[in-house]
């Protein structure tokens, strides 16, 4: 039974998003009702689709009692045995709740957020049937990924997830920059994912087989560790936006903001992440690759947190707090927790996706995406106001919300293996990883307290919008996701909450010993915390007009442009790449089609040549015949006389 569940979750949403595609774009209005049948269609399957998939997800979460998994052959390469099948245990089944609860709100919410005004003539958003299917088959694919019992089957939800971003992200193509951003996205990932199916192929190659089970129980040599896992974490990075590949995710937020709250909260970002923990047993065999796992979580934490503190876009601020955020989750990995990054995951997913959903209940009051242009919010906007401060808190890690929990938790494993060396890497890993913690919580504190005062404190910038709390179907969402952003912290404190997120592997001693830490080790972090909060709050005091953001001087464009990386990969990837784009087709065009098509026009030409003659008139064939002859017999004449 519990297998079936399995197969069935991700083959919900998946055939929802199939049928969704087989919707006509265009609106089909009933004259009688008024209504678009395509939409309500839409709606229904995408909707229903969700809601299925998590109610499987929550029977799961009730049955699964230990790691169990069915497969069945499906194909065998020379070999190389390919099979169908799941492999669930708590964690899994966890996850796949969040996903399915971030998605069912995602489904409602964008039924009221790309809804007709009563004034338009047309949809606003004319596509929303594919877009309804696209977000279906994206959570299938990421469900896919969570219950995967083989190394190919994850790649195929791996994959369908990198497609469907793409056409998300550039759903409405009114917009200038959102195709761009969807193909910075799309070969941003590919380039990730290269590597990705590279170590995939080598761990295959190396067992004989592909399912997961037979991967981690097979005596790899450890160079073959070495090179898979760090093939492995070149996927990682681009799907979990790592630096250096990163630079996709903040762009991605010209897609819709309900697309924004589902790739950045419990979905694609999140997939990398997992994927290390469900293979953790082959990283922590090649303590290099969580070494650099380390560094690259470090760089990203700090680097995410830097970019947050200068964007004036509050989908950009949001959007760098979740690459700092993922920093945190990987760096857990590399310090030998998975189930602290796990943690970490689960309460990001909630009140990352209330932050987004909360961030589009004000874009669409106000009809603009920047802080500078808000203020004053909070009394026309009193439940989103809450809302935010509940996300805020959660993110910033304020007790006892969410994200306090789960931080810390991070931040205690980082801390024992820096000072105890409990981890699986080098104890300097652990270092770099606690003292970036600790630093990101003061830098999260602060521009998640700029956020707040920027955009729901002060005076309106816009004196003639009238902003108002959002409707039902765009409150009820945020609202339902303000309750696990608030509490799902509290659950670490239940024991089998905190069993069900270690997977069945033999643990690192010493880094696995709770998900909940109270003792003194939290003062530091709330002394960042408080640090950070003050910083904020009292230059805010001081200029109540002014941004926050001014004190940061001449490092604000710096910061702002995220340190000017998209430029260096610009000038260093995109250029040369570009220009060796140009010299092949110039070699192409001038040599390869020069020499066919040149070969013909001399042929042409020859021929054209010789019609002429053939066409020519009596008088002057007659005189090009007796030249002719007259040219033999000197030929024969000279040759005769030689001999």
């Amino acid at each position: 039974m519990t297998g079936l569940l399995g197969a069935l979750l991700p083959a919900v949403p998946l055939v929802a998003g199939l049928l969704g595609l087989l919707l006509p774009p265009a609106p089909r209005r009933d004259s009688a009702t008024g209504g678009d049948r395509a939409r309500t269609a839409a709606v229904t399957l995408g909707v229903a689709g969700a809601a299925g998939a998590l109610a499987l997800a929550v029977a799961l979460l009730l049955t699964v009692d230990g790691p169990m998994e069915t497969s069945a052959s499906w194909v065998d390469f020379g070999g190389l045995a390919v099979t169908l099948g799941v492999r669930l245990d708590g964690a899994a089944a966890l996850v796949a709740v969040a996903v399915t609860a971030v998605a069912l709100a995602v489904q409602v919410y964008s039924i009221g957020y790309l809804r007709r005004g009563p004034h338009d003539d047309v949809d606003v958003d004319h596509r929303y049937p594919p877009y309804a299917a696209q977000i279906s088959l994206f959570t299938g694919a990421m469900l896919l990924v969570v219950v995967a019992g083989d190394l190919i089957m994850l790649l195929v939800g791996w994959e369908v997830m990198g497609l469907c971003s793409y056409l998300l992200i550039a759903h409405d193509r009114r917009l200038a920059g959102a195709p761009a951003a969807a193909m910075k996205a799309f070969l941003v990932t590919r380039v990730g994912d290269v590597g990705f199916l590279l170590g995939i192929a080598l761990l295959g190659v190396s067992t004989g087989s592909f399912r997961i089970a037979d991967v981690l129980a097979h005596d790899h040599s450890g160079a073959t560790l070495t090179a898979a896992g760090l093939l492995l974490l070149a996927g990682v990075a681009g799907k979990s936006a790592q630096f250096p590949l990163h630079t996709w995710l903040p762009d991605a937020m010209a897609g819709p903001t309900p697309i924004s709250a589902l790739i950045h909260a419990a979905t694609m970002v999140a997939a990398g992440v997992y994927a290390v923990a469900r293979l953790y047993p082959l990283f922590t065999a090649a303590p290099v690759t969580l070494t650099v796992l380390g560094v690259l979580g470090a760089i990203t934490l700090l680097l995410g947190a830097l970019a947050a503190t200068a964007q004036d876009d509050i989908k950009r601020v949001l959007a760098w707090s979740t690459v700092s955020q993922l920093g945190y989750m990987t760096g857990a990995l590399a310090v030998g927790s998975p189930s602290a990054a796990l943690f970490h995951l689960l309460t990001h997913a909630a009140f990352k996706a209330l932050l987004f959903l909360a961030a589009g209940a004000v874009i669409h009051a106000v009809g603009t995406t920047l802080m500078s242009e808000m203020g004053g919010l909070r009394r026309s906007m009193p439940v989103t106001f809450w809302c935010t401060v509940v996300g805020l808190g959660a993110l910033a890690g304020v007790p006892p919300l969410a994200g306090f929990w789960s931080k810390d938790g991070v931040l205690t494993v980082a801390e024992s293996a820096a000072l105890e060396g409990t981890g699986p890497a080098p104890s300097w890993v652990g270092w770099i990883v606690w003292i970036a913690g600790l630093v990101g919580v003061a830098l999260t504190a602060w521009y998640a307290g700029r956020l707040l005062l920027r955009a729901f404190f002060g005076t309106p910038r816009l004196p003639l919008v009238q902003p108002h709390d959002p409707p039902a179907v765009l409150r009820w969402p945020v609202l339902l996701l303000a309750v696990p952003a608030a509490l799902l912290g509290l659950a670490g404190f239940v024991g089998a909450f905190a069993d069900r997120l270690r997977f069945p592997t033999v643990p690192v001693a010493g880094s696995e010993d709770g998900l909940v830490h109270l003792g003194s080790g939290v003062l530091l972090p709330l002394a960042f915390l408080l640090f950070g909060a003050a910083l904020v709050l009292l230059g805010w005091r001081r200029d109540r007009a002014a941004d926050p953001a001014a004190a940061l001087g001449p490092l604000r464009p710096v910061f702002a442009r995220a340190f000017r990386l998209d430029d260096v990969q610009h000038t260093l990837v995109v250029r040369p790449v570009r220009a060796l784009a140009r010299a092949a087709r110039t070699g192409d065009e001038v040599v390869v089609d020069g020499a066919v098509e040149g070969s013909g026009r001399a042929a042409s030409g020859l021929g054209a040549g010789l019609a002429a003659l053939h066409r020519a008139a009596l008088p002057r064939a007659a005189t090009g015949v007796l030249a002719g002859a007259l040219l033999v017999g000197l030929a024969a004449a000279i040759f005769g006389g030689i001999q």
